[in-house]
């Protein structure tokens, strides 16, 4: 039987200033499928930066700016969890 913790399983060490125990972090997604989750965090960005170009452009009210906020966040969600490996 394979197990899929072997010692293979590249490890991030969470202790920068190692001076306590480390708590370990095994990497749960496979380099295919972040590279992908960047791509989109990155595409959803450039999407809300089109929108947010035509908004100003076209002289909307600012309130219609505020959804933006959640297309920003969910880019920046996408990519920080690609980046961290999760």
């Amino acid at each position: 039987m394979h197990n899929q913790f072997t010692d293979s399983t590249p490890k991030i060490t969470l202790n920068p200033d190692g001076n306590e125990p480390t708590d370990v972090c095994i990497a749960n997604i496979s380099p295919r499928e972040r590279k992908k989750r960047q791509q989109f965090g990155i595409m959803i960005i450039a999407f809300g930066v089109v929108i947010l170009a035509a908004l100003l452009l076209t002289g909307a009210d600012k309130l219609w700016r505020l959804p933006l906020f959640f297309v920003f966040s969910g880019g920046a969600v996408s990519i920080f969890q690609a980046l961290d490996k999760t």
